[in-house]
């Protein structure tokens, strides 16, 4: 049997316009590639720290108008879930990552995840304005959140989920469970807006919800809510309470502190990159320290200084 000459001429070309057709094809889905400067990353943030992280993007996004930086906030532990997504690039949350989680990440991304702390925040603890009772010792505390005193409701900003509630259960009840006189508030907002309407009522928040002076919201709140003051235990004198403050913080007078951490998994230089390259220099420092929280990688020091 023999072949037509025809054919033979012709099956190279059928070769070629197949491979001009599927370059053509793939042309239209080149892959976008993101820069510290231009393109849009998703990221997942534990919602108590909105206020300032919603700042940090505003600022951040005012001087590179190219560059978005898509945010969900939302519980800890749902942030930690979407960490494995390849969709989010970065979450910010209150602890880091363990060695063992850190492997596990690594093995999955064939590179380790970059995490760091870049501030200290503080679990404030807020009373209704005319409540009679502001002072509290960390005995108190325990045995008001552990329902061995039931006399106040107390409320956090969500179920076990949500870092504040996380960090209440391990430092403050060593592992414990809550009373039943502690409620469940759907976010910190709703903390704050169930403690101004009642008067018996104890919450604990972020303080990035309620110390910026510089917020019209919070100073609205703020009349409507004061801050207990909890027994102070470390570089202070004996008897000594506190409220949450920049100079509390620092000199870890306040009892209830945590960490802002970063965790990011990119391996090349993109916005998640240069986002976390802010966050860290001096201003997104500067924007840590405006909300009241305590940056961790500047120390900002006031000067004294004599005009004559």
């Amino acid at each position: 049997m023999q072949i037509s000459k025809n054919r033979v001429v012709l099956f190279p070309y059928l070769i070629l316009l197949a491979v001009l057709f599927f370059a053509c094809n793939n042309e239209g889905e080149k892959k976008v590639y993101d820069s510290p400067k231009e393109g849009t990353i998703y990221i997942s943030v534990d919602e108590s720290f909105e206020p300032v992280i919603s700042e940090q993007i505003k600022v951040y996004q005012s001087s590179y108008p190219d560059a978005k930086i898509i945010a969900s906030y939302k519980s800890e532990a749902d942030c930690f879930r979407d960490l494995q997504k390849d969709s989010t690039r970065m979450i910010i949350v209150a602890k880091g990552l363990t060695e063992e989680e850190r492997k596990i990440y690594a093995d999955k991304l064939s590179f380790p995840p970059q995490y760091d702390i870049l501030a200290y925040d503080a679990v404030s603890a807020i009373i209704n304005k005319n409540a009679k009772d502001s002072v509290f010792t960390l005995s108190q505390l325990h045995d008001l959140l552990s329902g061995k005193d039931s006399s106040k409701t107390l409320v956090v900003d969500g179920n076990n989920a949500t870092s504040t509630v996380r960090y209440l259960l391990d430092s403050v009840l060593k592992g414990k469970n809550f009373g039943a006189n502690v409620m469940a508030a759907n976010g910190s907002k709703a903390v704050v807006d169930y403690v101004a309407k009642n008067e018996n009522a104890l919450g604990f928040v972020g303080s990035s919800w309620v110390t910026n002076d510089q917020d019209p919201e919070q100073l609205a709140y703020r009349e409507k809510i004061r801050f207990a003051l909890l027994e102070c235990n470390r570089n202070c004198d004996s008897g000594s309470f506190a409220k949450p403050s920049q100079a509390t913080i620092s000199y870890g007078q306040y009892p209830l502190v945590r960490p802002l951490y970063y965790i990011l998994k990119e391996k090349s230089t993109g916005l998640g990159t240069g986002f976390t390259n802010y966050l860290n220099l001096e201003r997104g420092q500067l924007v840590f320290r405006r909300s009241y929280l305590v940056p961790a990688k500047m120390y900002f020091r006031i000067r004294a200084s004599n005009i004559e």
